[in-house]
Order: C-alpha cells, then structure tokens, then sequence
C-alpha cells in the first residue's frame, strides 16, 4: 500500500484534510473540555470575546484599507461607504449579522453595476 501523493486524484486532498483534522479537532475539544465550566458572565469569558471581537474588527479594517485580490478593484471610498452602510443596516435591522454583511455587499454591487466604484 502507497502513500497518496498530492497529484493522486482525491488521495492528496483526504491527507490534507486528515493532516487538517489531526492538527485542528485536539484544540476544539480541549476548549470544549475547558470553556463548559466557564460561566458567560465571567472575567475571564468576556476578556476572550473581546480580544476575538477586537482581532475580527482589525480584520475587517485591513482589508478595507489594504485590500488583496479582487477587492483592489473596488475603489477606497466605496469600501468605505459598504462599510457605513453596512454598520447601519446592522443596528437598524435588529443586530443582525448576516442582514449587516448583506446591506453592505449590495452597495458595492449596485455601485458597481451602475458603473462607478472601480
């Protein structure tokens, strides 16, 4: 029995995700272990959601003002303006998420088909 190599059909990409997986589940289950007697009003709880809200706001900023890929093609403002709209439609929907991510990829879009913004 051979080792799948990369170019082997399905055989590299099943390693990759058994790589993957060998890598990734150990940590999810030792939080999982960890986080079930952690109360969601504790210091500690509330320390870590705020350090993973700051990480995915700073995530959000660098690719508004240092995009990469296909998102260079959209001009400064325009990113700008998605993000406003988006933050409104946020709070004005309710706190939804996915309303919030909606409102803003429908104004590049529409700024885009009308033919501006890139």
């Amino acid at each position: 029995m051979t080792i799948p190599t990369l170019a082997d059909g399905y055989g590299g990409y099943l390693t990759l995700a058994l790589i993957a997986l060998i890598a990734h589940e150990p940590w999810r289950w030792l939080g999982l272990a960890i986080g079930k007697n952690i109360s969601e009003d504790s210091a500690a709880f509330l320390w870590v959601r705020f350090v993973a809200t700051a990480l995915v706001a700073g995530l959000v900023m660098r690719l508004i003002l240092f995009p990469a890929g296909a998102l260079q093609t959209i001009t400064l403002p325009l990113r700008l303006a998605a993000l406003a709209v988006g933050v409104i439609a946020f709070f004005l929907l309710g706190r939804s998420l996915g309303l919030g991510i909606a409102a803003g990829a429908a104004t590049v879009l529409a700024v885009r088909l009308a033919g501006f913004g890139g």
